[in-house]
This record gives structure tokens, sequence and C-alpha cells, in this order.
């Protein structure tokens, strides 16, 4: 979570909103009320006036610089929640403040519903009617606790792909929600659900819901352009066609055996989109070591004689095979002896089993065939032929930690450089009666040592046995040191271990890793093994293998695309080095993508129409059909109805598609007119600028977004920027329907008003880091809108009352560059997509500025008052659009909407005035601070006392001359040894003796003061006269304060009197201030029973925006 920057808001503001974020509910249901009122009139005019609409300059017409932004389609499974708000928050402010900066601006918006998903609840549907009835009775679910799952351990194997992402399982009850009651919880009326078993049907429920949500919530989409996907459109399927018909005429879409993750229950690969956990899971691949058991077999395998039987133990560092000196099992765990062709046999678990049948190694595919049942103890002291090894004949051993969930249930035991292997080696050797719990006879372990294979820098060429001494490990339980030895062994021994022994000894291991594994595999001494690297539930239900099948792949990951790809990302804007990091490990690692599935909705792949093509990839180039969607369709969703092109769907062919995407000159054959022809392509303004998306689509979509691109489009039409963001969370807390922690689009809006909505999300977070949406930011959020509303009707109707002519005063123009800055800044930050920074430059620190200069003039300018309320309106209007709308249209009068309005100028910033400003801002609320604790003491009628210091004390001065050459502004950092440096250089100096300790604080202190205050921190004496600046100000002040009377004085005036002896204390920009007046006579009182302490908040939201001192009561 990323700390708050948000600006504090006034104590009575922030008050009265943490009072109502306790309850849950928005501060004031009637300032909610006028905005949602107000909202409803602003977006009707906008409705009717089809502000979002764009179109391409005709012919002849005079372009103006575009701007498209898109938002990766949601699937029409459901209604569109926060978690979708959040990210389309983005591109909506983004596309608002680009229309203010003079850009054609382009947000088109479609609905997904190709793949797995709709299909799949569609069946359940029909399923629990045909079992349950209509309406179906269920049966009662059983209430039961289930306990969180431990995190899955990952190996810090470097060759090793890891997902970030799994669903989350529901709990509290003893069953998974039928899909009927699903349907119920969304709101679906009884009545209607049966239609729901259509799949059709989904596709025209769920847009609809959508488009009127996004349409009430403000986002400025042209709705001409929206479509449905899936051949229910024809013209959206034309373009997936076309779109595959090219890639593999480009050789980027073949056929061949791949693994997969698989769906056994669906019968087909099981895409992200799938899967109901799992998303983002890969094929995990091992190579599997044929260990052959030597005669005689035990007499419950005798039934295998005849046949080679295998223990199968999968390994991911098959260069470590040298080292083997037993092999490990669970004693307690379930194996069997699974038939893989006429003449061999695996031993292994039944998981593994399971998948071996879909990679080819069963007599028939998807069906292990057990010939006997085995347990882990049937097969401790089997005697082995280890494929390496350096022993004639290892054993099979007990280790207590073997998961049969992952790998085959079977491990061969490396202990010169696996940590848990020599773990449990010593177990054996050092502990007799573990030996004899498992019949395991002496002969089986005391004779094998561990066999040096790999020499790793600082660690030998027995790493395991070296990081089991150094961490002290007691045994094979000691789980976390042992977790710590392997993430150390692995990492380093991939990247900088040296192979000792065999024909490939004086080479690294990351270069000979891949051919020993060859050798082993040619040789006949292993196989491939593929499973899922973690598990992977369908959205069938189904617990999903790893399988080697048949299909249609796009080639990702083959150098002369992939090279394309990168030139496309080094130019491309990330908005943040995580964004561009994770694409680069994406790359990195992706390889063929299976792009056919046989069950689902969708397209059909032209040339082999038994598949459909998957979810992710007909998603990926679709932002360029959004250019010419409205001419084809006219906004009919399903394509049912023709656009103003007047063109056919069957009159879209290859030829023509090319030609209207810029790729081909005019084909000769066509029905298709050519001036339409042109129409059409003058419609297609790529590049794409802008693609927001939360983070977890990098590795998937968007990756695939950049190949897909790289292969249709030149360079320069290539998507310009992507901008990733992280999940929201809810007050803190995950979103979850099953806690009730849950709000679609429409609730939030009726919750909180739209534009309390978009305040809030503005303010939750710009990072990759998940981002927090609180309830006490709407509220704060809520009631500022509403007194500012209130202000401005104020001050329009007592325009007549402020000072006419140009600001000339201190304050004035100070108040005139905080507007100029704020224009500047804000600017930034919304070019930088920082809206969070946006809403504090110019919302949070422009309303600080106006409440300032209302305290500090009592007859304001009118020139400045007015420029203020323009530009705070449009700086606020791509975040708060309604409000701003309002404002804008209703209270100023002005033509036209806020929208599309232009960007404020923004004019000088006279920084050494807003220096001057924030010094006297500061001594204003450090003085206040002061009387509040000592006011007791004193009556209202106190004199206070200032004291100004033009220049630091000699001591100051000397560490800071001696400071100076230790530092290098190009860097920002001192040299390392410079505060020893400091001391030596002053300590010959005699009259710094007794001021030692002063002296080294600051130097010590020096880096935190450069940070905080830049070149600044090494000024000697003041920027500018404070005397002068306060006593043209001491009315001012003393009026703030609430005194008598106020003296200010020069710390260096001799004459001055020196009250409370505060007169050495003072350094520049830093007065010090003591009062004095008539005592009160101080009663002493009984003391106080001390409160009990508060409860501490569990999570409290970091971006809580903090309480200022409170101001006092405004006199304009």
């Amino acid at each position: 979570m990323e700390a708050s920057t948000t600006t504090p808001v006034p104590q009575e503001v922030a008050g009265e909103a943490a009072a109502a974020a306790k309850r849950k509910e928005p501060v004031s249901y009637a300032k909610r009320d006028f905005l949602i009122a107000i909202e409803k009139e602003i977006a009707k005019d906008w409705e009717e006036k089809k502000l979002w609409e764009t179109d391409a300059p005709k012919e002849g017409e005079a372009d103006e610089p575009k701007y498209m932004v898109s938002f990766p389609y949601p699937y029409m499974n459901g209604r569109l929640h926060l978690g979708h708000t959040f990210t389309v928050s983005k591109a909506e402010y983004a596309a608002g403040y680009q229309r203010l900066k003079g850009k054609r601006v382009l947000f088109p918006f479609g609905f997904h519903c190709t793949g797995m998903p709709i299909k799949a609840c569609a069946d359940k549907i029909k399923r629990e009617i045909e079992q349950f009835g209509c309406p179906p009775k269920f049966p009662e679910p059983v209430a039961v606790e289930e306990a969180e799952p431990a995190p899955e351990k990952k190996k810090a194997d470097p060759t090793v792909f890891h997902s970030a992402k799994s669903k989350a399982k529901a709990k509290g009850s003893g069953r998974d929600k039928y899909q009927w009651e699903i349907m119920e919880e969304m709101g679906v009326p009884e009545s209607d659900i049966p239609k729901f078993a259509d799949a059709q049907h989904w596709l025209y429920y769920f847009p609809p819901f959508a488009m009127e949500d996004l349409k009430d919530m403000g986002a400025c989409v042209d709705w001409r352009r929206s479509f449905i996907t899936t051949d229910v459109n024809p013209y959206y399927d034309s373009f997936v066609r076309w779109q595959f018909e090219t890639l593999k005429a480009q050789g980027k879409v073949q056929f061949g055996k791949r693994y997969s993750i698989y769906s056994p229950l669906d019968g087909q690969p099981c895409a992200d989109h799938d899967r109901s956990k799992g998303e983002g899971v890969l094929p995990q691949e091992y190579t599997l070591i044929k260990q052959e058991v030597l005669a005689p077999l035990p007499e419950k395998m005798k039934v295998l004689e005849g046949k080679k039987v295998y223990l199968v133990p999968a390994t991911l560092r098959p260069e470590t095979m040298y080292g083997q000196t037993n092999c490990y099992v669970l004693p307690t765990g379930t194996y069997g002896a699974y038939e893989i062709n006429d003449t061999d046999v695996f031993i292994c678990g039944e998981q593994a089993a399971k998948n071996l049948s879909f990679q080819g190694h069963s007599k028939e595919f998807g069906k292990p065939v057990r010939l006997v049942e085995l347990t882990g103890q049937d097969l401790i002291g089997l005697r082995l032929k280890a494929p390496l090894a350096k022993y004639e004949a290892i054993y099979v051993l007990p280790m207590l930690t073997v998961s049969l969930d992952k790998g085959t249930g079977v491990v061969t035991s490396v202990p010169s450089d696996a940590p848990d292997d020599y773990a449990a080696l010593m177990d054996l050797k050092n502990k007799q009666p573990f030996r004899a719990k498992y019949n395991v006879t002496d002969e089986m372990v005391l004779p094998f040592e561990v066999v040096p294979i790999i020499d790793i820098p600082e660690y030998g060429d027995t790493a395991a046995v070296t990081l089991y001494n150094e961490l002290k490990i007691a045994s094979q339980n000691d789980k976390d040191k042992l977790t710590i030895a392997k993430d150390r062994v692995y990492l380093k021994g991939f990247y900088d271990g040296v192979m000792k022994v065999g024909p490939h000894a004086g080479m690294k291991v990351q270069d000979a890793k891949p051919l020993i594994k060859k050798e082993l595999i040619d040789a006949g001494l292993a196989v491939v093994y593929s499973e899922p690297a973690e598990t992977v539930i369908s959205r069938s239900g189904d617990k999903c293998v790893c399988a080697l099948t048949d299909q249609w792949y796009i080639a990702y990951g083959e150098p002369e695309w992939r090279a394309q790809v990168e030139a496309v990302l080094k130019d491309m804007e990330t908005f943040g080095t995580e964004t561009r990091h994770q694409f680069e490990k994406t790359l990195d690692w992706l390889k063929e993508w299976a792009c056919s599935r046989s069950y689902g909705l969708g397209t059909k792949l032209p040339w082999d129409t038994q598949y459909l093509i998957e979810s992710l990839s007909d998603s990926t180039i679709y932002m360029a059909y959004y250019a010419v969607a409205h001419l084809l369709q006219a906004g009919s969703l399903d394509g049912h109805v023709t656009g103003p092109a007047g063109v056919k769907p069957d009159q879209l062919t290859n030829q023509v598609w090319d030609y209207i995407f810029a790729r081909a000159d005019l084909p000769a054959e066509t029905t298709i007119p050519v001036d339409t022809l042109k129409a059409l392509r003058r419609e297609f303004e790529y590049p794409l600028d802008l693609r927001v998306s939360g983070k977890d689509l990098v590795p998937n979509h968007l990756t695939f977004f950049l190949y897909n691109h790289a292969a249709f489009f030149p360079k320069e039409r290539c998507p310009q920027g992507v901008r990733a963001n992280g999940h929201i969370l809810l007050n803190g807390e995950k979103m979850s329907k099953s806690t009730g922690n849950f709000l679609t689009l429409r609730d939030a809006m009726e919750k909180y008003s739209v534009d309390g909505m978009r305040f809030a999300l503005a303010d939750s977070g710009d990072t990759t880091e998940d981002a927090n949406f609180l309830d006490e930011t709407v509220d704060t959020g809520v009631l500022r809108l509403y007194t500012q509303i209130d202000w401005i009707k104020e001050t329009i109707a007592n325009l007549g009352s402020l000072r006419e002519g140009e600001p000339t005063t201190f304050f004035d123009l100070v108040f005139q560059s905080e507007i100029n800055r704020a224009v500047t800044l804000t600017d930034g930050n919304y070019e930088r997509m920082k809206f969070r920074e946006a809403l504090l430059t110019g919302f949070w620190n422009l309303q600080s500025a106006r409440d300032n200069y209302r305290l500090a003039e009592k007859q304001m300018n009118r020139q400045l008052v007015e420029r203020f309320i323009e530009v705070q309106t449009i700086l606020l209007a791509p975040i708060c659009p309604h409000y701003c709308d309002y404002i804008w249209t209703k209270l100023l009068h002005r033509a036209g909407s806020v929208r599309q309005a232009s960007w404020p100028a923004s004019g000088p910033v006279d920084e050494a005035l807003l220096a001057q400003n924030d010094f006297l801002q500061e001594v204003l609320h450090t003085f206040r601070i002061r009387i509040q604790n000592t006011r007791e003491q004193f009556v209202d009628t106190a004199n206070g006392y200032v004291y100004v210091s033009d220049e630091f004390p000699s001591w100051h001065q000397k560490a800071i001359k001696a400071l100076l050459p230790l530092f290098n502004a190009a860097t920002g950092e001192f040299e390392p040894d410079f505060k020893k440096k400091v001391s030596d250089a002053l300590k010959e100096d005699t009259s710094l003796k007794a001021d030692t300790k002063k002296v080294m604080n600051l130097v010590a202190d020096m880096p935190n003061r450069i940070k905080a205050d830049g070149p600044a921190a090494f000024n000697l004496a003041a920027p500018f006269d404070q005397v002068a600046l306060l006593k043209s100000n001491q009315e001012f002040l003393r009026e703030q304060l609430g005194l008598a009377a106020l003296s200010i004085y020069s710390a260096s005036d001799a004459d001055a009197p020196d009250h409370d002896n505060k007169k050495a204390t003072a350094v520049p920009l830093k007065p010090v201030f003591t009062f004095s007046g008539e005592k009160k006579k101080v009663e002493k009182k009984p003391a106080a029973k001390k409160p009990a302490a508060p409860k501490k908040v569990q999570n409290p939201p970091k971006n809580q925006p903090k309480k200022a001192a409170p101001a006092p009561a405004n006199t304009n």
C-alpha cells in the first residue's frame, strides 16, 4: 500500500467524514442526494448532445491531434463491479484531460463473450433444472469451518515461472453455490433465470446493463462503436477470421503436439479465462529419471516380472544426476505400478500417473492403468540402477517430507547439492531407531557418501553440506532453514556453478543443463514430463492436468517476432518501471500458446472449423476494429443492423480488411464502392495512444496484444502506452462477495454518488500496488464538493463587494502564483497519469491556497476569485465532471460543457514570493500551536514577542562550510566517510568545543535536510528579510493569533527586550515566539481519572487524509 500524499483537509470536514465512515454510511444523505440530482441532470444533457461521438476528419477538413484510449473489454457474465470501475476510471480521467488539452478523443468500449465461462454457466443451469426442478430445490448446505490453506512453497529454481495470481475459494458452507443461486445474488429475477440455460441469452442480457452503468458513471464513450464478440456478430467474426488467416499465412499459427493445461472433464485445453482457480499458471516441465528396479522383485510385485519396472523421480536439475546416492518415497504414501506400454511400468503417485496418461505414457489417452497398488513402505529397500550415478546400485529410503501432490511422489537424492536430501540422509545415518522403524538396513545407508559434482563459489563442491553446517540444520524437519539453504544453493548453483564430473566437466551449469537433459532422453534413460505449476480448477469444477495434445498454437517467442515486440516495448510508455519489468520477464518465458478450443463460444478457426479461437487470442488487436465498427454495425451490439457504410459482412474479404487497416492498396476485386472504402480507411486512426488494464493481464493479454500489433502493423502504428494498475481494496480489505465486502458499479454510484465515487477512486492510488477505496474519502469529498458549491453561489452573489482592479497586495500576488503553480503541476500529474497527485495539486492544495487568501485579505480581489473558480473547475473536471459541469453551465453560465473547455493558461510563478508565504504560514501555524498549548496560563489579551535571526550561529556556519566540499551535487549524496572528514577538519577549532555535539548532530542530519529542502539546506542565512516580511503582516498575525499586541524583533538587535531569554534560540527561517500578560490564578484540581486507551484499529487504511489544525472563522 502506498503512503498517503493527500493534502490535509479542514478539521471540521474531516471530523464529520470520520464519524460517517464509522457508521459505514454517507456523511449526509442530503448532500449526496444533491450531487446525485445534478449528476442526472448533467448526464442527460451530455446524452442529448452526443458529446462523445468522434469521427475522423473528412477529406479536405482540418485535422486536430487525436487521442485514442481503450480498456480491455469486460467479460459479460455479470454486472461491472468496483474493480472494473477502478481501471476504467484511469482511462476516463486520461480521456477527459486530453480533451481539455485540445485533442480529438476516442474512447470506445466493447463487450467480451468469447470462451468457456458463459457456456459452462449456461450448462450448469440446464443441469440444475434437470436435476432439481424449476425453480430448483437444492439440498440444504451444511455449515463448516474451513482452515485457510497454507501457501504453496515455491522452489527457487531460476528456470521455473511462478504465477502470482490465484482466485480464492469461498468459505463458510459445505458446498459451492449453485449457478442458480449465483444468478439470484446478481439480482436476476427468478422467472428469468431459466432463460440463462441458453448461452446466447447471456450475450443480450448483461451488455445493456454495463452500457447503462457506464453512461451513468459519466464515461465519455462513443457507444456507436460498441459490439459483442463471438460469431453471433458477423462483422466482428469476419474481423477475427481475417486476423487468424493472416497470422497463419505469416507462419505464426502452427499445428502440432504441445503441452497445455487441460481439463479432462471438458476435453480441451483450459486457458486463463476458463479457470476458476489458477489463472496465470503454466505447464512446468520436468525430466523424469528412469531408475530401473533390480531383481529380485518383492513378492507384492511378482506380477510385474518380465517387464521393465522403473521408479520415476521428477527433477528440474538433470545435471545433478551424477551425485545420486539413493531415492526417497513417503512411507505412508499411496503409489501404483502403472502400465506405460507393453514393456515398461512406472511406479509413481496417482496424480502423476494421470498426467502421464495425457502425455502419451499410457496405452490409451487419458486412461492410466494401475497394475499393482503399493505403499511407500512397500518400496523401501528396493535396489535401483540410477542413470549417471557413481554407485552401481542405490536404495529406496524413507523421507517424511515427500509430497504426492508435486512431481511423481518419488524423489531422487543428490545430497551434495540438495539440502533436503542431505538432511534426510543424515537423519538415517545418525538415527538407528529411525532406520529400524522403516526396516532400513545399514548397508542401504551407511556406505553411501556424498559425491561432489558441482563447484559453487563460496560453497565449494558440496554446497548442501556447507549450508547444512553453516545454518546449523538439525534434521529434515527444520523446514525454514532448509528453505533458506535451498534458495541459496539453487540460485547460485545455476548461475555460478561449474560441473566437476562427466563429459561436460568445466562447463557452467546453466550451459550443461540442457545438454545433459537431451543426452539422458536420447539414451532412453529419461522422459519429458509436465504438470501444472500449481493447482488449476476449470470453471466446470474439474482439476486440470497437463496434456500433450494436437492443437493449433500461436508461435510466441519466435526470435524475430520477439525482437519486433522488444523494439515496440522499448519506445512504449509504461508509466513506471514495474510494468516494464513485468513485460520483459514475460517475454523471457512466453512461448507457444494454444489458441484453439472445442467447447465454448467464439469464432471458428477458418481452416479447421471443429475448433473455436480461444478468448485470449481473439482479443489482441480488436482496438483496430473500433475504428470502423460504427460505420459497419451502427451501434447494434450483435451486428445485425447494417451501418452507415452499407457494407455487408460477406463483403469484408481479407483484401478489404488489409486495405482498411493500411496494410495494402485498394483491392482489385470487391463490391464495396471505392469512396466507402476510403471513408473506412480514414477512420483507421492508429496508433492506440493508451491501453489501461490491471497488472494481472501483463503476463498474458497485454503481451499478446504487443505481439499481435507487431505482427500486423509497422512500429509507428503500434501502441504508444500501457498503464497497468493493481487491484483495489474496499476499506482496507479484499473485495469478496462471500464476506459482503463487495460493490457493483451500480451499488457504488447509488451509495456514494457518481462524483463522490470518482473522487475516491482518484484518491485510491496510482501505482501497481493494490489501491484502497475508502468510505471516509468519499464522505470527505462529498462534503467539500457540496460546501464548495455553496461558497461559489455566495461568492457570485456578492461579486460587487470584492475589490476591483489588478492584483497588487502581497497576498494577491501569492494567490495568483498559487493558481498558476496549480495549473502547471496538475497538468504534469495528469500527463503522467498520477491522478491522486492531480487531486492533490488541482484541488486540495488550491483549496488551501484559497482558504489562506480568504483569511489574509479582508477584501479579496474579484479578478483572482473569478479566475480561481474557473481554473479549479477545469482542473477537477476529468475526475468530477458532473459537479464541474454544473458549476460551469449553471453557476458560471458558460456556453458548452466544461469537458469541451480548454486547459487554462498558467502564467508566471513567483517562487521567491511563495517561499515567503510558506514561511509566513508556517510561522502562523507554529505560533498558534504554542498559544493553544499554554493559553490556560494567560488571559486572552496577552502580548506576543517574536525574535528573528538572519544568520546561523558560528558553529552552524563552520559545519556547513566543511560539508560543502564533501557533497556531490550531481548524485545528491555525500562522500561515504563525510562525517569523519568533517570531524577531523573541525577538531582543531577550539571555539567549537562547547558545540561539538550540536555540530555532529547537524552533520548526521544533513542527508535528511537535503532530501527535504534541497540545496537550501546549505544556506548560511535567510534568503529574504524575515523581519520586514513579518512586520508588513504584523496586524494579520496579531488578529489571527488573538493577541492584544505583537512585537517583532531582530535577534541581533541589542536594544530589543529578551523575554524568557529567547533571543539566542532563534535561527534563520525558524523564529521563536513567546508572550506575556496578566497571569490567571490557576487552581489545583484533583487529578482526573486516566481515560482508557482507545482500541487499536485493525489494518487502518494508509491513505486516510490527515487533519489540519483548525483555522479561525472567515470574515469574508
